[in-house]
C-alpha cells in the first residue's frame, strides 16, 4: 500500500499546544488533498501518514503538499507489516540492478518494543541488499538512501525525502488583512504571514475608472497563485481614486502621500473588521520610498486602531526580489500598470512629517466621509484552491 509519510519540526516544539496544531495541518492537508482519492489523513507518533489510493496521483499530490506550511519534509513510501522478512522482501522487489553506485540505510523506530535496534535493522537490511544486488555501502556520502521508519502497528520504507516550506500551518495564528498592490513587495509579504500561520484577507486599492483596470487583473492572478498556500481567498478592490482627488483640492501636495495612506489604513482597517481579522500587513521596507521614512511609518501607523506588521521591513529590494521569483509571483508583478499610487503623486513627497502636522491637514479633509465613500462601493471577490 502507498502513503505519504508527512514530517513536522516547529510544530513539535509546541508541548502540550502540539496536538492543536497537528490537528489544524490535518485539516489543510486534508483540503490540499481534495479530488486526488486520499483516503486517510492521520497523526502517527512523531510524523502524519497520507494513504494514497491511487499511485498516479502522486505527482499532482506532491505539488500540493510541497505549498502547505507546517511540513518539514515528505516521501512517497510504501507500508509494509511489522516483520523484518516482509520488510525486506518488499525493499528487494522496489529496487532494481545498476540503480546506485553506493548506499546506505536509515532506520527509525517509533516503536522501541521492536526485537532489533536501529542499527541491526540497518546491519540486517543493508546485507540483504548488497547480496542480492552488489551495491557498495558508503555511510557518509551514499548514492541512495534507504529510509526505513517503525512504527507500533506497520513499517514504512522511502528512499526520497522532499523538502516542505516549514512554518506554522495557515491559520494556526489567526486572520490578517494584507494590503496588496500589484507590485514585488506585498505578494511576498502576504506569503511570509502565511507561513507563520496567518490566514490572510487581501485588500486592493485601484484607481479604476480613472486608470486601466491593469492593476486589478494583476492582483486577481496573483491573489489567485497565493490562495494554493491557503485554500480560500477573499480579496476587496477599493476604489480608491475619488478619495485622492478630495486630497489633492483639500491638503497640501506634500503631504499627499502619507495622507493617502493613512486613508488607506482606515479603509482596510473597517475591511480587516468585517472579515474578523486581528492586524494590517503591508509590503513596506523601511526607506524604500517616500512613504517609508521612520517618521512617516510612525504617522501612517497612528490612523489604525489595529495593529501594522510590516514582515519586509528590513529587507531591501534584491531580497524582495529574489524572494518574488522563488514565490512565483514576481513575472505578473513587473507587468507595466497604473495604480492608485502612481495616481495624484507631488514631485516632491515630505519625508519627514509629524502627526501634528498630519492632523493639521487632515481637519480640512472629510476623514470619515472618505472612508464611508470608499467602502460603499468596494467590491469582493472569493477564490478557491482546488477550484
Amino acid at each position: 500500500m502507498y502513503a505519504v509519510i508527512v514530517h513536522y519540526h516547529e510544530i513539535a516544539l509546541k508541548g502540550r499546544n502540539r496536538p492543536v496544531f497537528i490537528l489544524k495541518l490535518i485539516r489543510n492537508i486534508q483540503a490540499a488533498c481534495k479530488g486526488l482519492k486520499v483516503s486517510e489523513v492521520k497523526s502517527l507518533p512523531g510524523r502524519l501518514r497520507i494513504r494514497l489510493d491511487e499511485e498516479k496521483n502522486w505527482p499532482e499530490l506532491r505539488s500540493r503538499i510541497e505549498r502547505i506550511f507546517g511540513i518539514a519534509n515528505f516521501s512517497f513510501s510504501q507500508s509494509t507489516p511489522r516483520d523484518l522478512g516482509a520488510l525486506k522482501a518488499a525493499i528487494l522487489d522496489s529496487l532494481r540492478s545498476g540503480q546506485c553506485a553506493s548506499f546506505r540505510v536509515s532506520t527509525r523506530r517509533a516503536d522501541k518494543t521492536f526485537s532489533l535496534t536501529s542499527q541491526e535493522i540497518n546491519h540486517e537490511i543493508g546485507a540483504t541488499v548488497q547480496n542480492r544486488y552488489g551495491f557498495p555501502v558508503d555511510l557518509e556520502n551514499p548514492d541512495l538512501t534507504i529510509y526505513i521508519e517503525l512504527l507500533p502497528e506497520e513499517a514504512f520504507f522511502y528512499t526520497e525525502r522532499l523538502p516542505g516550506p516549514g512554518g506554522l500551518p495557515v491559520g494556526i495564528s489567526g486572520r490578517v488583512a494584507v494590503l496588496i498592490s500589484g507590485g514585488i513587495d506585498s505578494p511576498v509579504a502576504a506569503h511570509r504571514v502565511m507561513k507563520r500561520g496567518c490566514q490572510v484577507v487581501f485588500v486592493h486599492f485601484h484607481s479604476h475608472p480613472y486608470l486601466a483596470k491593469t492593476s486589478q487583473e494583476k492582483v486577481i492572478e496573483i491573489v489567485q497563485h497565493l490562495t494554493r498556500y491557503q485554500f480560500t481567498s477573499q480579496l476587496y478592490l477599493v476604489p480608491f481614486a475619488e478619495v485622492q482627488r478630495e486630497v489633492v483640492l483639500g491638503a497640501p501636495a506634500p503631504l499627499r502621500v502619507v495622507l493617502y495612506r493613512r486613508l488607506m489604513m482606515r479603509i482596510a482597517q473597517e475591511l480587516a473588521r468585517k472579515a474578523r481579522a486581528k492586524a494590517l500587513v503591508t509590503g513596506e521596507s523601511l526607506g524604500q520610498v517616500a512613504s517609508q521614512t521612520l517618521d512617516n511609518l510612525l504617522v501612517i501607523e497612528e490612523a489604525s486602531e489595529i495593529p501594522i506588521l510590516r514582515p519586509l521591513i528590513g529587507m531591501d529590494k534584491d531580497e524582495i526580489t529574489h524572494q518574488a521569483q522563488a514565490l512565483g509571483t514576481y513575472e505578473t508583478s513587473i507587468i507595466p500598470d497604473q495604480d492608485c499610487c502612481q495616481l495624484f503623486i507631488p514631485k516632491r513627497p515630505a519625508v519627514r512629517t509629524t502627526v501634528d502636522q498630519i492632523k493639521r491637514a487632515e481637519a480640512g479633509l472629510d476623514v470619515q466621509g472618505l472612508v464611508k465613500l470608499a467602502l460603499e462601493k468596494t467590491e469582493q471577490q472569493g477564490f478557491r484552491f482546488p477550484a
